[in-house]
């Protein structure tokens, strides 16, 4: 028995270590907005263009249109990687969009502290971010934000592991721009009684 469940958890990082594999050939063969969208949509999530209203997005199989490819030239500016096994080491494939405007990282179970810090790349674009139901992140991984000088949107609700919500929220209006809107860490949430955190985990 004990076999077939350390066979079955190293079967777990293995997937895991696959779906967040770097996409370097596809990068290499389109560019970096071509990969990103590509590593996005094959993550069940979505993504949208620079100049266009239009998400392309998979459908619950995970099928996707290929016709983002005929964009290859077109910096991507909205990534929804919400409810995907993303990553630090998934990070690798969209830290190089320098025009991104809209992250969408909620509902990710592998998305920890470390994974959260390598956010500062998109410091001089981001202007909307959703952390909200990630179960490892922590107040650690949410004070390096302070980078995001042009957010104007953040969701951090519903995060088990932040202990004092309202001193956390306290923090992050001192540390990002006035007029970014902040939503959850409300102080009436009061605190996380950690049962739920386990934020480390090997990537």
């Amino acid at each position: 028995m004990e076999k077939i469940i350390n066979w079955n958890v190293r079967l777990t990082h293995w997937n895991l270590h696959k779906k967040n594999a770097h996409y370097a050939y596809t990068e290499q063969l389109y560019g970096h907005y071509i990969a990103a969208a590509y590593f996005t949509l094959a993550q069940k999530g979505g993504v949208r263009f620079q100049g266009h209203e239009h998400w392309y997005r998979a459908d619950k199989r995970g099928k996707f249109s290929w016709d983002f490819l005929q964009h290859k030239n077109l910096p991507v500016e909205g990534v929804d990687l919400s409810n995907s096994t993303v990553n630090y080491r998934g990070l690798d494939n969209i830290v190089l969009l320098q025009e991104l405007r809209v992250l969408d990282l909620s509902m990710c179970p592998q998305l920890d502290d470390w994974a959260v810090s390598r956010l500062h790349v998109f410091k001089d674009c981001l202007e909307e971010l959703s952390l909200a139901g990630c179960p490892r992140i922590t107040e650690r991984g949410l004070a390096t934000l302070h980078h995001l000088q042009n957010l104007r949107r953040l969701d951090v609700s519903g995060l088990p592991c932040v202990a004092s919500k309202g001193l956390t929220r306290i923090l992050l209006e001192e540390v990002l721009p006035p007029q970014c809107e902040i939503m959850g860490m409300d102080s009436l949430d009061g605190q996380g009684d950690g049962t739920a955190c386990s934020p480390t985990l090997a990537q």
